[in-house]
């Protein structure tokens, strides 16, 4: 074996926490040589210096762990995800810190947290008060925490029945089965994440560029182009020009942003490697059928309400504004329902028309139901939405005949009989950490409506909702230190759900 060939096989045997520090330090270059191109010397110097720190420290580790095999334990992947999750945006604000000095290491570290966890929640409403290399260093960790998302769901969670798979799998959430899907279980789990890295990391990728150069072609400037490729690639929201209602793109622009936001409502949009693939096309799935249905039924519901709202104003009669305040309700509706947070800027066009308010109860819904499972959207998932359904629909049908046999479709077919219990549990476990969130808030001073909006923003990843939910925005750096942090647990913990926090806290399963 060549020496090259071997440093190689030592790195794959690395835990995956360092693994991930060691890419993290090799991404920094990124923003550096974007430093430099601009003449930004002191943010070159933030993250060339911060990422060579982080590769020296990584070679040392491999040095010293270097021989060393770890005990493979099931959940050992899953605790380097949450490590991830709580201690990598720790080294990521770093850098920010020095090249940003008039702000506070607690801030920094909260803005990194919502940009890996691709919440999107910024520290700074004001988009002029961080520079270019700032804004590109929020989106490219937003981003890498969507592609953590998009590898993690097929290699870590689907075998572990977690984050959404637990409802179409024959064990405990936690635990592995010895289906059919599962005969890749007993595979080491670092080849399993190298697997699914190589076949995802091309497509992520390649979306990601072919929506930047649209959006090029549709008049953005090249950073303001990558970081809203990049944003609705990860669905984080993260805008360098303070939201999409602020871009030259129009219609147009929007329109190439909604068809690859279509990515977040279905895995089958861009893999069949997991047990959600198994049954029919993308057609059939439905999870994407239910995504578009509400994208349909939603801003036709608003539209109808704005309607009435024009008709007693005498607006009616100005056809191309109504047009406008369709479109605005079916971008922000499908935005927020994969939980980017993205505004259409015609979005206001259709409170102008009708002279009514559209309430924010309604995007907090839309975050909360959330897109697909394994998908890089939060939110309680489309799948559990749809056993739920299903089981709704059941029981009504019984009410009628009581001694019926279930003929549940390949749709239905591909839950477990246990699937609508499990999703059930899971809605009670979010509504009680949305009730604890909500809690834990005002307890630091924040209002009941700050309270609300923040849990919801934070429980299912859509950062945007603390600019547009509310009457008024929300300034998250006026948090107190508490509520920072509180805020941080509940973006962590909406970003692994609450049934992985508790298969990490449960010995029995460390045990097996």
């Amino acid at each position: 074996m060549s020496r090259e060939s071997y440093i190689r096989t030592e790195l794959l045997h690395l835990p995956m926490f360092l693994q991930l520090f060691g890419i993290s330090a090799l991404a920094m270059m990124v923003p550096a040589v974007h430093a430099i191109s601009v003449e930004n010397h002191n943010a070159a110097r933030a993250f060339f210096y911060a990422g060579l720190l982080g590769i020296v420290v990584f070679l040392m580790m491999a040095v010293v762990r270097g021989g060393m095999r770890d005990r493979q334990r099931p959940l050992g992947p899953l605790l380097s995800l949450f490590c991830a999750f709580v201690f990598l945006p720790v080294y990521f604000a770093v850098p920010f810190v020095e090249a940003l000095p008039t702000t506070r290491f607690l801030n920094a570290y909260v803005e990194m947290v919502s940009a890996m966890t691709t919440t999107g929640a910024t520290m700074f409403q004001d988009p002029g008060r961080l520079s270019g290399t700032l804004h590109l260093w929020r989106a490219q960790v937003g981003w890498m925490g969507g592609l953590l998302m998009w590898v993690a769901a097929a290699a870590i969670l689907a075998p572990l029945h977690l984050g959404g798979f637990e409802v179409t799998a024959q064990a405990e959430p936690g635990r592995r089965d010895t289906d059919e899907y599962n005969r890749m279980a007993p595979i080491n789990a670092r080849k399993r994440l190298q697997r699914t890295l190589t076949a995802l990391f091309p497509i992520y990728a390649g979306l990601t560029l072919l929506l930047c150069l649209l959006l090029l072609g549709g008049g953005e400037v090249p950073l303001t182009a990558l970081c809203h490729a990049m944003s609705v690639m990860a669905t984080s929201g993260i805008s360098p020009i303070g939201g999409v209602q602020n871009a030259p793109i129009g219609v147009t622009g929007e329109a190439v942003m909604l068809l690859f936001m279509l990515f977040a409502l279905s895995r089958l949009t861009f893999s069949k490697d997991t047990v959600t693939a198994t049954q029919g096309g993308l057609m059939t799935d439905p999870e994407f059928r239910i995504g578009i249905f509400i994208t349909l039924a939603v801003p036709a519901v608003i539209f109808a309400r704005h309607f009435l709202g024009a008709y007693d104003v005498a607006a009616m009669e100005n056809v191309s504004d109504a047009g406008f305040a369709l479109w605005g309700s079916v971008f922000t509706v499908l935005s927020f329902l994969t939980t980017t947070g993205f505004v259409s800027e015609h979005w206001d066009a259709a409170q102008n028309w009708s002279g009514l308010n559209t309430p924010g109860l309604v995007l907090m819904g839309l975050a909360l139901t959330g897109g697909g499972v394994a998908t890089t959207a939060g939110g309680v998932k489309l799948l559990r939405v749809f056993a739920l359904y299903l089981n709704g629909t059941r029981e009504m049908e019984r009410l009628v005949h009581p001694n019926s046999v279930s003929g549940a479709g390949a749709a239905g077919r591909r839950l477990q009989s246990n699937g609508a219990f499990i999703a059930w549990i899971f809605f009670m476990l979010f509504a009680i950490s949305l009730a604890a969130v909500m809690l834990a808030l005002t307890l630091a001073g924040s209002s009941f409506e700050q309270a609300l909006v923040l849990a919801v923003a934070s429980l299912s990843t859509t950062g945007p909702l603390t600019q547009f939910a509310a009457d008024v925005p929300i300034r998250l750096i006026e948090l107190s230190t508490t509520a920072k942090a509180i805020f941080c647990a509940a973006m962590v913990l909406g970003r692994l759900e609450t049934l992985a926090i508790i298969a990490l806290l449960t010995p029995d399963l460390w045990r097996n």
